[in-house]
C-alpha cells in the first residue's frame, strides 16, 4: 500500500475527506528554496469552489507547515503540510451503497470494510488541497530556473476553447484566472453548459491541455522512466483523470511519416524543431521544445439522478438516489492539480538529472 510519488523529490499525501486533517510531505527538497504561503494561498483558490459551477462545500483551507520551512526557506529535511477539514456533512454517506462510478466498492475490497467511506475517504478528490499547497512550491522552484507550466480547458462537453498560441503570454493569463480558458466567448459557454447538467442532476467531463515552457533538454530516461511515462502515472492518480495523450497524440493515427516527424533546424544557435507533433519529448527524453500534453477528465460520477448499485449487506440491486453537495464539473478546478502533478514530476526528474542542487537559489551553490 502506497500513497508516495517520486524518487529524488517525493511526495506522500494522508488523510481523509472527512477526517480532521488531511496532508501531504514533500521530501528531496534542497534547502534554501523561497517558500511563499502567499503564491500557496493563492493557488488554492485557483482550486476552491466557484459559485453554481461548483459543489457548494467550500473549505477555508488554512494550510500549516510544520517541518522543513525555516525563516522562510526549505531546511532540506522533510516538509509537511496540514490543512484541516472544517466543513463536512458526513450524513451525507452510507457504505452499504457503493456509488456507481466512485473508488466505494473498489475501497471495500482492497481495504476489507475497514476504509472511511465518508465523501470517499483518502480516494476524495479533497486530498488534491495538499497536492496543490506542495505544487506550489515546486512550482515557484521551477519558475526561479525559467520553466513555467500552464493548463487550459481545451474542451468541455462539446464547447472548446482556443488552442494555445504564444504560450509563455498564455501560461501568464491563466495563472490569475479562475475559470482557465484563453477564450471569454468560451469560457461563458462552459460555464452555461455546466449549469445546464447541474439543472438536469447531471455532470460533464471534458479535456485540459498543458504546456511546459523553458525545460532544458535531456531531461527523461529511456523505456521506462520516459518524461510522458512518469507524467502519465502521475497524472492518472487525479481522481476522474481516464485518459493522456502527448503532442499530436491520437492524431497521429490519421498522419503520415513525412507528416509526424518534427524536422529539426537552427533559431538563434540553439537546435529546435520546425513543428512539435511529438510534444517536446522524443526517445522518452525532452529535445528542448515545450512540452505539451492533454488529459481527458471524465464527467463528475456523484451526480443527483437514481442510478443502480447493490446493497454490500444482502448483495442484492438497490437504487440509489444521492445526497450531499457535489460538482456538476471539475475541469476548472482540476487544472491547478493538474499544474501541480507536472511540476511534481519535473522536479524530480530535473533532480534526477541534474542533482538536487540544481534548484538552490541563485549564490547559494
Amino acid at each position: 500500500m502506497k500513497n508516495t510519488f517520486g524518487s529524488s523529490v517525493t511526495l506522500t499525501l494522508f488523510g481523509e475527506s472527512h477526517g480532521p486533517e488531511i496532508g501531504a510531505v514533500l521530501d528531496g527538497l534542497a534547502p534554501g528554496i523561497p517558500v511563499d504561503e502567499a503564491r500557496i494561498a493563492h493557488q488554492l483558490s485557483l482550486r476552491r469552489p466557484v459559485g453554481r459551477i461548483s459543489t457548494s462545500r467550500v473549505e477555508p483551507d488554512p494550510f500549516r507547515i510544520v517541518s522543513g520551512l525555516f525563516e522562510g526557506k526549505t531546511t532540506g529535511t522533510p516538509l509537511c503540510i496540514l490543512i484541516p477539514n472544517t466543513n463536512t456533512r458526513s450524513a451525507d454517506y452510507q457504505r452499504e451503497l457503493p456509488r456507481p462510478g466512485h473508488a466505494d466498492y473498489t475501497a471495500e475490497c482492497k481495504y476489507h470494510g475497514f476504509a472511511d467511506y465518508r465523501g470517499g475517504g483518502h480516494f476524495s478528490g479533497r486530498l488534491t488541497a495538499p497536492l496543490v499547497a506542495a505544487g506550489a512550491i515546486l512550482l515557484s522552484a521551477l519558475e526561479a530556473k525559467g520553466i513555467c507550466i500552464g493548463t487550459h480547458i481545451l474542451q468541455l462537453e462539446n464547447v472548446r476553447d482556443r488552442a494555445f498560441g504564444e504560450l509563455a503570454e498564455d501560461i501568464s493569463a491563466l495563472r490569475e484566472r479562475v475559470f482557465p480558458v484563453l477564450s471569454p466567448e468560451a469560457a461563458s459557454s462552459m460555464q452555461a453548459a455546466i449549469e445546464v447538467a447541474a439543472g438536469e442532476g447531471d455532470s460533464v467531463g471534458g479535456i485540459l491541455e498543458s504546456a511546459v515552457i523553458g525545460l532544458p533538454e535531456g531531461v527523461g530516461e529511456p523505456w521506462f522512466d520516459t518524461v510522458e511515462g512518469l507524467l502519465a502515472h502521475a497524472l492518472f492518480s487525479i481522481p476522474a483523470v481516464k485518459g493522456v495523450e502527448f503532442g499530436a497524440g491520437f492524431g497521429f493515427a490519421a498522419m503520415r511519416g513525412s507528416e509526424a516527424n518534427d524536422p529539426f533546424c537552427v533559431r538563434e544557435g540553439r537546435i529546435l524543431t520546425a513543428t512539435n507533433h511529438n510534444g517536446g519529448v522524443n526517445g522518452g527524453i525532452t529535445n528542448g521544445m515545450p512540452v505539451l500534453f492533454r488529459t481527458a477528465v471524465k464527467p463528475t460520477p456523484s451526480i443527483f439522478k437514481e442510478q443502480t448499485s447493490v446493497d454490500l449487506g444482502t448483495g442484492k440491486e438497490a437504487t440509489l438516489s444521492l445526497r450531499g453537495r457535489h460538482d456538476p464539473a471539475i475541469l476548472h478546478r482540476a487544472r491547478v492539480v493538474v499544474d501541480s502533478i507536472a511540476a511534481l514530476v519535473l522536479c524530480d526528474l530535473l533532480a534526477l538529472r541534474f542533482g538536487t542542487d540544481y534548484f538552490l537559489p541563485s549564490g547559494n551553490a
